[in-house]
């Protein structure tokens, strides 16, 4: 818990680019984290001896799919209205106001979207590259909590995502949304991302992992702490009020019971040379 009260009232943007464009904390950190998942992933496919052009389209692949898959999630889970009533805003990184459209920047991006967007775009980069699904998931485990984890920060920079108030002396008060002392519930996700970041880690080191283990802990541990993490958080939209359960809660069960079930499965270590040649 945060000991004393905070106040914050960072700018979320840096400064413009020629007087117009924006550079905002959220993007900055968002780069960051593909940036570090990049690093930390090309040293792996390096160790395991897969080509480098495979590596390539690997991060294209997966950047693209975490994108468009987090866009699409969000107006699908939290906003749909936006299919029919705004559909240029879903695509562009504009918004009418005041009558006009201005660049605001992509401000909806939704976790679950984002896992269901890297799965399917693996799926495509399997079939061209013949190397196994599973091989390719376990090694991304690793890496989606660190870049997940930067994301976060990049919300606490936004003061967006925020808390429900401690109704205590304590917590931070973003300022840019009212003066009660709330949760930061973004930092604790982030906290929790780089803790679980490390557990996979610690589990890439170990021998003889059955193939999708360490995919199938990823899911557990993210989505469990998301799923607790949620309880102290804000609705983010208000069809969500009165629910036993939010939205991202309902959305991280699915992750968490696949996790469990590819945790179970005992299935045998396959190395990537032989996925290779396999199919």
């Amino acid at each position: 818990m945060i000991a004393a009260l905070i106040h914050w009232n960072i700018s979320p943007e840096i400064t413009k680019l020629f007087g117009v464009f924006p550079v905002r904390y959220y993007g900055l950190l968002f780069a960051m984290g593909i940036a570090a998942a990049y690093y930390v992933m090309a040293r792996i496919y390096k160790k395991e001896g897969i080509p480098p052009e495979q590596f390539e389209r690997l991060a294209i692949y997966t950047i693209l799919g975490t994108f468009i898959g987090a866009r699409l999630g969000h107006f699908i889970f939290y906003q749909p209205e936006y299919f029919w009533k705004a559909p240029i805003e879903i695509f562009l990184p504009i918004a009418k106001i005041d009558g006009a459209y201005r660049f605001v920047g992509f401000g909806g991006l939704a976790s679950h979207g984002g896992t269901l967007g890297i799965l399917i775009a693996i799926i495509l980069y399997c079939q061209k590259t013949k190397l196994g699904f599973l091989w390719v998931v376990d090694r991304l485990a690793i890496v989606a909590p660190l870049t997940s984890a930067f994301i976060r920060i990049g919300n606490f920079m936004n003061s967006e995502i925020i808390g429900k108030p401690t109704g205590e002396g304590y917590g931070i008060i973003f300022q840019r949304v009212d003066n009660l002392p709330r949760h930061p519930a973004q930092l604790y996700e982030a906290v929790s991302y780089l803790v679980i970041f490390c557990v996979m880690l610690f589990l890439y080191q170990k021998n003889n992992r059955p193939s999708g283990f360490m995919f199938g802990i990823f899911l557990i541990l993210l989505f469990s702490a998301r799923f607790c993490i949620e309880f102290f958080k804000e609705d983010q939209v208000a069809f969500e009020q009165g629910m036993a359960l939010n939205m991202g809660q309902w959305l991280s069960i699915p992750f968490i019971l696949a996790g469990i079930a590819l945790a179970l499965y005992k299935n045998k270590p396959t190395p990537a040379t032989v996925e290779l040649t396999n199919g």
